[in-house]
């Protein structure tokens, strides 16, 4: 996605105005559908897939329970939709409020609409057998590790067994996989 230019050729999927409003603040070409909370309706789904037909989609929720529940269910309608994440740290609030996207910094926005992700299951060659000698699963230091290499990876966070199915959803390969956590472990 080109960010520097007025009109973009994508549509960014959000959850409510305030994620509208900072988006613009950077990025004022951006156009945005939003979910209006974690029960998307049937006419956004209708909506988004009109969209599809002729722009790309990308989903930007937030990174917690609710952004995950609207990433699966616009993410199980539009296959072909793109991936943006942002941290939980970059999203948390300066003052008072929710974790979300609209306080998020410029830099971290404009990281995560240049670094998308595709769902491309069929692409990743891991098994839960690398996953866990990886050390991402049932050992002391799991979570911490689990945290530190979805955001190297930028595919968010979870726990061992969503964040295992994360990784294949996006295509993430065992190599590809095995760097981010010696880069991790190595304080890379």
């Amino acid at each position: 996605m080109v960010l520097n230019k007025k009109n973009f050729d994508a549509v960014v999927v959000v959850e409510g105005k305030d994620d509208t409003i900072r988006l613009k603040q950077f990025f004022p070409g951006v156009e945005t559908v939003e979910t209006n909370g974690s029960a998307v309706s049937d006419s956004v789904l209708t909506q988004l897939k009109q969209l599809s037909k002729t722009r790309q989609i990308i989903v930007f929720t937030d990174p917690d329970f609710n952004g995950e529940r609207i990433r699966r269910i616009v993410t199980n309608a539009l296959p072909n939709a793109k991936q943006a994440f942002i941290t939980r740290k970059e999203g948390e609030p300066h003052k008072k409020g929710s974790l979300g996207v609209e306080h998020a910094s410029k830099e971290a926005l404009e990281k995560a609409l240049s670094d998308l992700h595709e769902v491309a299951p069929k692409n990743s060659d891991l098994t839960k057998e690398e996953y866990r000698k990886l050390g991402l699963a049932g050992g002391t230091g799991s979570r911490k590790l689990r945290e530190q290499v979805g955001i190297k990876l930028r595919v968010g966070y979870g726990n061992s067994k969503q964040f295992y199915n994360r990784l294949h959803t996006f295509g993430v390969s065992l190599d590809e996989l095995k760097q981010a956590v010696e880069e991790t472990k190595n304080g890379k």
